[in-house]
């Protein structure tokens, strides 16, 4: 079982707190005091979390504290700092010491085990993001590499696009789609930033679906593909801060063939070209660039057409505000006909999720 090591300088006081902790771990009580303090402490990984019990006011003390801390390295577990006296100088060796939380001690009878677990909730979310951040870096290396073949006119290998939808993947397990989003909206570059939200939207779609696992991975491969022909679109279409006029938006238009092109001489399974080219096609045959109709648009096309859309709407832009998440899926609601609308009403867990998350234009 875990520990909770409780430091105190008045042990009496804190063997009563120690049985409220019993849930949690198993308390390990250290008098600050004692100069013959035991030498065997539970090892820094079996700590699950700090308490400290003891006075703030005394240099003897805060030293004993920051010794014990010290010795459990820059990886510590959570730190609770409960507080004996409200006095500034207190308050500002509780910031010293690096507590996550203070707890005034009037309040420990009743209030310690609910704010050691609000800590441990916290925690596991800070490994989340930290897991998401790392998860998404490592996969926007992928699709730079992806991008700058594309840009060579060279075609990315199978493998190389099945790694960055390993790391999506494996980031969307730790995680949730709301944190990928959070992290993916600060990339500044609009192509990487739009290519990242939906193959994050698409492998949680697949997951909140329930789809083999195969095809979860092929689906987020896809979505990371989709928009590789923009990588053949000169940048001051691409990056243009307002919008596009009408011979710019058909240059635009040309990107799903362009990728399309790139890819079919390769290795990848006939549905994820198909997504390539057709993932701006509609239901009533509007759409571009073959005017498809329904009968002849895959499942696996819908829904990266969703995500991409939903991508779209939610995205910031110099020249349009981010659209919340339920004005955002009203748009796509309001679809029916276009895009397909069983699969709108499976995506509204997602789309909640990530609604949660939109940025703001300022931010």
């Amino acid at each position: 079982m875990a520990a909770i090591l409780l430091l105190t300088d008045m042990p009496t006081r804190s063997r009563k707190l120690a049985s409220l902790l019993e849930a949690l771990g198993e308390p390990v009580l250290v008098d600050l005091l004692d100069p013959a303090e035991p030498t065997t402490l539970p090892a820094p990984e079996s700590i699950r979390a700090v308490v400290s019990d003891a006075s703030l006011s005394r240099s003897t003390q805060v030293a004993a504290l920051r010794r014990h801390l010290g010795r459990l390295g820059p990886n510590r577990p959570p730190f609770l700092c409960l507080m004996h006296e409200d006095t500034p100088r207190a308050r500002v060796q509780a910031q010293a010491l690096g507590a996550n939380r203070t707890l005034s001690a009037g309040y420990a009878a009743r209030s310690l085990a609910k704010t050691l677990e609000g800590l441990f909730v916290g925690d596991r979310l800070l490994d989340a993001g930290r897991a998401t951040t790392a998860g998404a870096a490592a996969a926007d290396v992928v699709l730079t590499h992806l991008l700058d073949l594309g840009r060579a006119g060279t075609a990315p290998t199978r493998g190389l696009v099945r790694q960055g939808a390993e790391l999506v993947l494996s980031a969307l397990d730790k995680a949730d789609v709301r944190t990928w989003l959070d992290v993916v909206w600060r990339f500044d570059d609009a192509t990487h930033q739009h290519c990242l939200l939906v193959a994050g939207l698409a492998a949680g779609f697949a997951r909140h679906l329930g789809m083999r696992e195969a095809d979860c991975h092929e689906l987020t491969q896809a979505a990371l593909l989709h928009d590789l022909g923009k990588s053949r679109i000169p940048l001051s279409i691409l990056n243009k801060p307002g919008r596009l006029d009408d011979k710019e938006l058909a240059v635009m238009r040309t990107h799903p063939t362009i990728g399309y092109d790139l890819l079919r001489d390769g290795d990848y399974p006939e549905v994820m070209l198909t997504v390539v080219r057709s993932h701006h096609e509609a239901l009533d045959g509007s759409g571009y660039p073959d005017n498809l109709r329904s009968d002849r648009i895959p499942d696996l096309v819908r829904l990266v057409t969703v995500c991409d859309m939903f991508g779209a709407l939610i995205e910031r832009r110099p020249y349009k505000k981010p659209l919340g998440g339920d004005e955002a899926y009203a748009t796509l609601q309001g679809m029916d006909g276009k895009i397909d609308i069983d699969l709108v009403r499976a995506f509204q867990p997602l789309a909640e999720a990530a609604g949660a998350a939109v940025p703001s234009i300022a931010a």
